[in-house]
């Protein structure tokens, strides 16, 4: 055989083969398929080594999304530590390896991205020996990744001309509702980068997964929007009934005379099914994520969806207990900052805590059968708060009794503070003809100082000066003292307030129907007084280093709040003066273990009521 013979036998071969390769149909390999063929977890997981689909089987349904050519955009609204980051990095390496393309990830900062490129995807690329072949690491930088067929763009979201200069076809926003909004000069980050995908139209597809945040935020709407929602539904290890694992179902002891601690009471913690009653434990819940499936809870449009949303809370996660739950609401549900966390990261669900939502219709109803100036029957003591401004002070004086029930009967406008001291110093009468008149009255000293000081000197009788506190404090108040030389009322007390406790207290209350324990008012207030107390609003606001506090704010600037200053004083006052203990104060020992639902257990119920559970 010549040599041309044998090239040309070589060439015909090569030609069948790469003929044969061509015309193959391969089966699509779907997401999750592919994560369990490659994916290796470092040490840095809960479990390292290969990846498997049964340590998070609800995670298989969102995976596979990505491969059904009629979805389009995917929204994850989640629990913490579910996994959501993991399902990205699995998406990119199925990318990678099978369907390459131009991808960008947003993240909500450029400092952000690159921890996450160094510590998450850069290490998972290595551990991927079909990857590492294709990445060219030495080429890369902290923000872009280059790989034979392909380049993933890492941005922030404070970067609106990064995000807008790439074509791209894969697009993914991890935490996306730490990321910021729009701007006065630019759309939001997130209608910026979805520009980007208009080039390659029906081949593109969008992940974004985050905790969620406030309900008008990003993946709450993006979630609540998609034209199919769907919810994972598990088997019931009794009865069989397919059954969401949600916090209302957890029970756990009463604790009326607070002797246990949050520890303690979640470690009675149970978790009963809603369909059969039965006792679910800790060890039912691998196999009931395994047999479990993701079931459309809200559907739009006809035909097949082009974009779903999934919601999955940390019950469902096989590293938390029923304990570890109920602990954590045990733990934050009397502060609203830490509530918000247990909404957001443990119960996958936005923040709307509808006891900080008050109008001047609820004022309205707290009215009571008592006229100005009268004092109810059940009252122990009359407190006061005094707001001060540059031209004018305003004043109120409340009614306290026991568990904290109480009731504004009288509240004013003075030109003159000394024009107060009269009033404080009334007698007002109940109808048995008792006449009692303000024990203490805190007035505002963050205006006018000078003057405030001297007038506190002068009433030292029943007055002290007191301020709103600069920062958080780990008490409702504490005392002070003036160091100012040259004044009269140097060496004397001052109270320091925090100020938003009190908000809330009020808030809280003005939702009580009127009796035992609720802030009320008297026949008849007017309509100034209802629109200034409730002139704020608390909101989730950024701060500069991009997280988010809750904070009281007016509703609108040119919105008065005077009377709200002087309630959180007079509340204030009362609380120095042991209002919130009186009933202890007051009755046996036998009768203070008489309340038959705890503060926790009614807390759940009023807002089950209420549809917050």
């Amino acid at each position: 055989m010549t040599q041309r013979e044998r090239n040309r036998r070589k060439t015909s071969a090569l030609f069948k083969r790469v003929l044969q390769k061509t015309l193959i149909v391969q089966d699509e390999i779907k997401i999750s398929q592919w994560a369990e063929m490659y994916r290796v977890l470092d040490e840095s997981s809960n479990i390292s080594g290969k990846w498997s689909n049964s340590v998070t089987p609800y995670l298989v349904g969102i995976m596979d999304a990505f491969n059904d050519p009629h979805i389009r955009e995917i929204y994850l609204c989640k629990g913490s530590q579910l996994g959501g980051t993991e399902v990205l990095i699995n998406m990119l390496g199925y990318i990678i390896s099978e369907e390459p393309g131009p991808t960008m990830i947003v993240y909500p900062s450029d400092d952000l991205a690159k921890d996450i490129s160094n510590d998450k995807l850069k290490p998972a690329f290595r551990l991927i020996p079909k990857i590492k072949k294709k990445f060219y690491e030495n080429n890369s930088k902290e923000l872009r990744l280059k790989f034979k067929d392909m380049t993933i763009y890492l941005r922030g979201a404070g970067s609106p001309s990064k995000l807008a200069s790439k074509a791209i076809k894969y697009l993914f926003f991890d935490e996306i509702d730490k990321m910021g909004g729009a701007s006065k000069k630019e759309a939001s980050p997130y209608n910026l980068a979805m520009e980007r995908i208009k080039t390659f139209k029906s081949q593109s597809k969008v992940y974004a997964c985050s905790t969620p945040t406030l309900k008008t935020n990003y993946i709450w709407y993006l979630h609540d929007s998609s034209d199919e929602v769907r919810e994972y539904f598990v088997p019931c290890p009794h009865c069989g009934e397919k059954i969401r694992l949600e916090f209302g179902q957890i029970k756990f002891c009463e604790d009326p005379g607070k002797t246990m601690s949050p520890y303690e009471r979640a470690r009675t913690a149970v978790y009963i099914c809603p369909e059969c009653g039965c006792e679910i434990l800790d060890k039912d819940k691998p196999k009931m994520l395994c047999e479990g499936e993701w079931q459309a809870v809200k559907k739009r449009g006809i035909g097949a969806p082009k974009t779903v949303g999934f919601r999955i809370n940390s019950l469902y996660s096989v590293f938390v207990t029923w304990a570890d739950a109920a602990e954590e609401f045990l733990k934050s549900y009397e502060d609203p900052e830490m509530l918000q966390n247990f909404t957001n990261s443990w119960l996958a669900e936005p923040w709307e805590d509808t006891k900080l939502k008050t109008t001047e219709d609820l004022v309205k109803k707290r009215q009571t059968e008592y006229k100005e100036y009268e004092v109810p029957d059940w009252a122990v003591e009359l407190t006061g708060g005094i707001d001060v401004q540059e031209t004018c002070v305003y004043w109120v004086i409340r009614a306290w009794g026991e568990h904290w029930t109480s009731q504004c009967i009288a509240r004013g406008q003075e030109l003159n503070l000394w024009k107060t001291d009269e009033i404080m110093n009334l007698n007002y009468e109940k109808r048995d003809g008792t006449k009692l008149s303000p024990s203490l009255v805190l007035v505002d000293s963050g205006d006018q100082t000078d003057k405030v000081y001297d007038f506190c000197v002068d009433t030292a009788d029943y007055t002290l000066p007191s301020k709103g506190a600069s920062r958080k404090l780990e008490t409702d108040y504490k005392f002070s003292v003036i160091n100012k030389t040259g004044s009269r009322a140097n060496g004397t007390t001052l109270v320091i307030i925090d100020t938003a406790k009190y908000k809330d207290r009020i808030a809280a209350k003005m939702q009580r129907e009127n009796g035992t324990g609720a802030w009320m008012v008297f026949d008849g207030i007017d309509d100034d007084y209802a629109r200034q107390v409730t002139s704020e609003h608390k909101i989730s606001e950024r701060q500069a280093n991009g997280s988010k506090v809750m904070k009281w704010v007016q509703k609108s600037a040119h919105r008065d709040n005077h009377y709200l200053d002087a309630e959180v004083y007079a509340m204030a006052a009362a609380d120095i003066r042991g209002a919130r203990t009186w009933h202890l104060e007051r009755c046996e020992p036998e009768q203070r273990k008489t309340e038959s639902i705890s503060k926790e257990e009614q807390w759940i119920q009023e807002n089950e009521l209420e549809g917050w559970i």
